[in-house]
């Protein structure tokens, strides 16, 4: 239907005029259904203190409020982080005295019935400890009253080895050489440790590296040793070291021994003069370091004295060496030669006389006054190379009677190209003297369930644990410790359980 009201109709209404209208750029949005008069409203006054930009002198930014002055602490000395990061604690005052406490000594270290038991370690000995640094700060020394280490089915045959090499029978100046391996806080550092103590206690020489990482990561001075070897490179600084460590912990021996060899090279050096005081010639002048050691070496492996020194010779006592971190020696170190290149931590001379002990001597024993050389892995800050895993399975089954021309015999991976330097330090034959024994791996595990219970009733009268240690408690403790595993142990026996 069309509508009535027709187009002609619209044009004739009456239009409004344009100046009434508001302009389409000012009229102010608002929604449809708004009804308010919004065209028609008065524009917004400006108020009072609303001015476009700012006063005459007057700035607009923002205002920041002074802090206070902070006081700036003085810096720590050069070495006092260092020294408070190594430092060792072995006494807690507030753990309980444990009565009836026995002490490592010569008849408690190779007794079986004290095995799984705590031995405390004698006072006079800690300072000899000390010296030679056998403690370590991850160790727990600083939760018990006095220092103690558990007598376990290793630490009896260490013991009894000892024993042998010490006595009047038929072991007498033998050579135990081996290489201590083993999982994580499995107690590698600790068994070095309890093999110092015996070997104190029976009155040996004791030598060690505390740390193999320190030699070879940079941070001592280095030369070549001469011109005539300029590829081999010698620490003096590390040396005087070890000397200083050896006389410290080894005094009471060494003063005892004269020096009955000819040495050339050390004018210094007179035919009379004790080991001890030999040996300090070394810590006083670091440039003749390692000429020392050479000549303390050869005074305490000798067998017999020089020619018109006979007067002056006593029997040498056998030697204890033990080196912690074997596998940093396995690579290059952080030293550089003189064309910039790296070189090998095996071209160092104090690295590789430590090595060649490893070797069967040539005619004679290493150490021909018998001894141990025990040296051991580390998997704290072990570094992961492939050569040296392979060569230790090779020990070990070279040890066991495997023919290398085996199946059976380990050796590398395809492609994995270890480095051949390695492989041929630890290719060793057979010795040629009966006495000198042939290098062994021995892998540390975890404790025996009985052991593990003769440990965590140590804890327990110490007043660490509030427990009462069962067979079943002790298993339950062992599982959680994955196998026994001493680290894990030691931090479940120290959490203090109070009952509600």
């Amino acid at each position: 239907m069309v509508s009535s009201f027709c187009w002609s109709c619209l044009t004739r209404l009456r239009q409004t005029p344009r100046a009434i209208l508001p302009s389409p750029t000012t009229v102010p949005r608002g929604p449809a259904f708004h009804t308010s008069a919004v065209y028609y409203a008065n524009p917004l006054k400006k108020k009072a203190g609303d001015q476009s930009g700012p006063k005459y002198r007057e700035g607009r930014s923002a205002k920041i409020k002074k802090k206070k002055p902070v006081e700036k602490t003085r810096p720590p000395a050069v070495g006092e982080r260092k020294a408070a990061r190594k430092r060792i604690v072995l006494s807690n005052p507030n753990a309980l005295e444990v009565e009836g406490m026995q002490e490592l000594s010569g008849e408690t270290m190779v007794d079986s019935r004290l095995r799984g038991t705590v031995l405390a370690l004698p006072v006079p000995m800690i300072d000899q400890l000390r010296a030679v640094q056998a403690f370590k700060p991850t160790q727990g020394w600083s939760i018990f009253r006095r220092p103690g280490t558990v007598l376990r089915r290793e630490t009896l045959e260490m013991g009894r080895a000892f024993d042998n090499i010490s006595g009047e029978g038929e072991g007498k100046g033998a050579v135990v050489k081996k290489i201590i391996t083993g999982p994580k806080k499995t107690g590698k550092s600790v068994h070095l440790l309890q093999a110092m103590a015996m070997g104190f206690t029976k009155n040996w020489v004791v030598i060690t590296v505390p740390d193999a990482r320190d030699l070879v990561v940079g941070i001592t001075g280095y030369a070549p040793l001469s011109e005539d070897n300029p590829d081999l490179y010698v620490q003096n600084q590390a040396t005087s070291s070890l000397l200083s460590r050896t006389v410290a912990a080894n005094e009471k021996v060494l003063s005892k021994l004269s020096v009955s060899q000819q040495h050339p090279t050390l004018p210094t050096v007179k035919p009379g003069m004790t080991l001890a005081d030999l040996a300090k010639v070394g810590v006083q002048d670091q440039a003749n370091a390692w000429p020392v050691f050479q000549a303390l070496w050869k005074e305490l492996t000798a067998t017999s004295a020089t020619s018109g020194l006979e007067k002056n010779f006593s029997p040498r006592p056998p030697m204890l060496v033990t080196v912690d971190g074997l596998g940093h020696w396995m690579q290059n170190s952080a030293y550089r030669s003189a064309k910039f290149e790296l070189i090998h931590s095996h071209d160092l001379v104090f690295v590789r006389h430590f090595l060649d002990l490893l070797k069967p001597g040539k005619g004679t024993s290493t150490l021909p006054n018998g001894g141990a050389v025990l040296y051991s892995t580390s998997t704290s800050n072990n570094p992961s190379i492939h050569g040296f895993d392979v060569a230790l399975k090779q020990v070990a089954a070279r040890h066991a009677g495997v023919d290398p021309s085996a199946p059976e015999f380990p050796l590398p991976r395809a492609y994995s190209y270890p480095d051949p330097r390695i492989l041929e330090a630890f290719n060793l034959p057979k010795p040629t003297v009966a006495k000198e024994g042939m290098l062994d791996v021995q892998e540390l595990g975890g404790l025996t369930r009985d052991e593990a219970r003769g440990f965590l009733e140590y804890f327990a009268r110490s007043g660490l644990l509030r427990e009462t240690v069962s067979d079943e408690w002790a298993s339950e403790k062992w599982t959680l410790a994955g196998g026994g595993v001493i680290g894990e142990l030691e931090k479940l026996g120290r959490r203090v359980r109070v009952a509600s």
